[in-house]
Protein backbone atom coordinates (compact mmCIF):
# COMPACT_ATOMS: atom_id res chain seq x y z
CA UNK A 1 0.00 0.00 0.00
CA UNK A 2 1.56 3.42 -0.86
CA UNK A 3 0.05 6.59 0.97
CA UNK A 4 -0.43 9.81 -1.43
CA UNK A 5 0.16 13.35 0.30
CA UNK A 6 -0.99 16.58 -1.07
CA UNK A 7 -0.84 19.60 0.78
CA UNK A 8 -3.60 22.11 -1.03
CA UNK A 9 -3.82 25.15 -0.51
CA UNK A 10 -7.05 26.81 -2.15
CA UNK A 11 -7.68 30.13 -2.54
CA UNK A 12 -9.05 32.25 0.19
CA UNK A 13 -12.74 32.48 -0.70
CA UNK A 14 -12.96 29.50 -3.11
CA UNK A 15 -13.28 26.93 0.39
CA UNK A 16 -16.82 26.29 0.29
CA UNK A 17 -16.76 25.54 -3.69
CA UNK A 18 -13.68 23.84 -3.60
CA UNK A 19 -15.42 21.48 -0.80
CA UNK A 20 -18.52 20.78 -2.97
CA UNK A 21 -15.90 20.01 -6.38
CA UNK A 22 -14.38 18.19 -4.26
CA UNK A 23 -17.16 15.78 -3.26
CA UNK A 24 -17.69 15.62 -7.01
CA UNK A 25 -14.72 14.93 -8.14
CA UNK A 26 -14.25 12.20 -5.63
CA UNK A 27 -15.86 9.60 -8.18
CA UNK A 28 -13.93 10.14 -10.14
CA UNK A 29 -10.37 9.38 -7.96
CA UNK A 30 -12.64 6.91 -6.22
CA UNK A 31 -13.62 4.39 -9.55
CA UNK A 32 -9.73 4.03 -10.31
CA UNK A 33 -7.88 0.83 -10.37
CA UNK A 34 -5.31 0.56 -7.47
CA UNK A 35 -7.68 2.97 -5.39
CA UNK A 36 -8.21 2.06 -1.70
CA UNK A 37 -9.64 5.29 -0.07
CA UNK A 38 -9.11 8.71 0.56
CA UNK A 39 -9.78 11.49 3.00
CA UNK A 40 -9.45 15.18 2.70
CA UNK A 41 -8.41 17.07 5.91
CA UNK A 42 -9.54 20.86 6.45
CA UNK A 43 -6.49 22.40 8.67
CA UNK A 44 -7.83 24.54 11.21
CA UNK A 45 -5.14 27.16 11.59
CA UNK A 46 -4.67 27.85 8.10
CA UNK A 47 -7.44 29.17 6.25
CA UNK A 48 -7.53 27.65 2.53
CA UNK A 49 -5.16 24.65 3.48
CA UNK A 50 -5.97 21.32 3.39
CA UNK A 51 -4.27 17.69 3.38
CA UNK A 52 -5.72 14.91 0.79
CA UNK A 53 -4.15 11.35 1.79
CA UNK A 54 -4.82 8.61 -0.91
CA UNK A 55 -3.93 5.03 0.06
CA UNK A 56 -3.17 2.87 -3.54
CA UNK A 57 -2.53 -0.05 -3.98
CA UNK A 58 1.07 0.31 -5.65
CA UNK A 59 2.67 4.18 -6.93
CA UNK A 60 2.13 2.88 -10.55
CA UNK A 61 -1.76 2.79 -9.52
CA UNK A 62 -1.38 7.04 -9.46
CA UNK A 63 1.27 7.93 -11.26
CA UNK A 64 0.66 5.88 -14.19
CA UNK A 65 -2.60 4.75 -14.15
CA UNK A 66 -4.40 7.66 -12.58
CA UNK A 67 -2.34 10.29 -13.64
CA UNK A 68 -2.07 9.79 -17.31
CA UNK A 69 -5.52 8.76 -17.87
CA UNK A 70 -8.37 10.63 -18.99
CA UNK A 71 -10.49 10.58 -15.63
CA UNK A 72 -7.24 12.72 -14.34
CA UNK A 73 -7.91 15.07 -17.44
CA UNK A 74 -11.65 15.64 -15.63
CA UNK A 75 -10.43 15.29 -12.10
CA UNK A 76 -7.92 18.23 -12.99
CA UNK A 77 -11.00 20.58 -14.86
CA UNK A 78 -12.99 20.28 -11.99
CA UNK A 79 -10.37 20.95 -8.81
CA UNK A 80 -7.01 22.88 -9.88
CA UNK A 81 -8.08 26.21 -10.39
CA UNK A 82 -8.75 26.22 -6.92
CA UNK A 83 -4.78 25.90 -5.91
CA UNK A 84 -2.28 28.49 -5.49
CA UNK A 85 0.30 27.74 -5.10
CA UNK A 86 -0.54 24.22 -6.92
CA UNK A 87 0.42 21.57 -4.91
CA UNK A 88 3.57 19.06 -4.43
CA UNK A 89 2.47 15.46 -4.11
CA UNK A 90 4.87 13.00 -2.40
CA UNK A 91 4.09 9.23 -1.93
CA UNK A 92 4.66 7.32 1.17
CA UNK A 93 5.37 3.62 2.20
CA UNK A 94 4.65 1.81 5.38
CA UNK A 95 7.51 1.36 7.85
CA UNK A 96 7.64 -1.66 9.97
CA UNK A 97 7.88 -0.88 13.69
Amino acid sequence: MILEAAMLQVKIGMEVEFEEAFREASEIISSMKGYISHQLQRCIEVEGKYLLLVKWETLEDHTIGFRQSKEYQEWKKQLHHFYDPFPIVEHFENVPI
